[in-house]
């Protein structure tokens, strides 16, 4: 009898443990076809992000519906994914999308309707190599400036020169740039775990040799290749 009551333990264990990871899974999942949905409804907007800043973009971070509820003390984040061109100097076509975590008080401050979708659009390798290997914050490890909007807007201000990282906000249906300094970026390493069954740096899957896109991330990456299928120079 004892044996008969280990091995049932022991099974109820294992199908809980398999239960919460599909769970995770399936969040993960959910996470990624919703920044397709957000990226897919932006690019379709009139004041959407320029061609011309799109086509200077080594990697998008899509954050979608972070909503009021998320920003209490302690507890001011958003989770949302990653991707990138591929290649050691980002200029191959859109790869396999690492999950990222944002948070701080200032970004907090952005939430005031009632969900806020976030874009973040990473400029140069410097600031994409940054990211991928730690946190990072806005304003102080990165330059990031609120980035322009209208489809044939050229962005030639010194800040933006300077800046490594865009930043947007979409809320109430409207999208515009928005200042997030003091903000932080990192990649969320549990997320990985979740999505690609084991445990990856977020370098890895970018950069490779790493995981094939999931199927979840297949509309997101679909308009992006779309959308800018090859890096501009300068």
């Amino acid at each position: 009898m004892k044996i008969i009551s280990s091995l049932l333990v022991a099974t109820l264990f294992l199908v809980s443990t398999a239960s919460a990871e599909t769970k995770e899974t399936r969040k993960q999942q959910a996470r990624l076809q919703d920044a397709g949905m957000v990226m897919s409804e932006i690019l379709n907007m009139p004041d959407s992000i320029p061609q011309y800043v799109l086509d200077r973009t080594k990697c998008v971070v899509v954050v979608p519906s972070v909503r009021k509820a998320a920003f209490v003390v302690g507890a001011s984040y958003g989770r949302g994914a990653m991707v990138c061109r591929t290649g050691e100097d980002f200029t191959g076509p859109w790869g396999a999308p690492s999950m990222m975590a944002v948070e701080g008080a200032s970004f907090g401050l952005q939430a005031g309707a009632e969900a806020t979708d976030f874009v973040f659009l990473i400029k140069n390798e410097r600031g994409a190599s940054s990211l991928l290997k730690s946190k990072v914050k806005l304003g102080a490890d990165v330059a990031a400036v609120a980035g322009p909007v209208g489809r044939n807007a050229q962005a030639d201000t010194d800040a933006y020169m300077r800046a490594e990282i865009l930043t947007y906000s979409r809320a109430r249906g409207v999208f515009a740039g928005v200042s997030l300094d003091g903000s932080t970026l990192r990649p969320d390493n549990d997320g990985n775990e979740a999505l690609y069954g084991e445990r990856l740096k977020a370098r890895q899957i970018v950069l490779g040799p790493g995981p094939q896109p999931p199927p979840a991330a297949d509309r997101l990456l679909a308009l992006l290749e779309q959308a800018s299928p090859r890096p501009a120079n300068g």
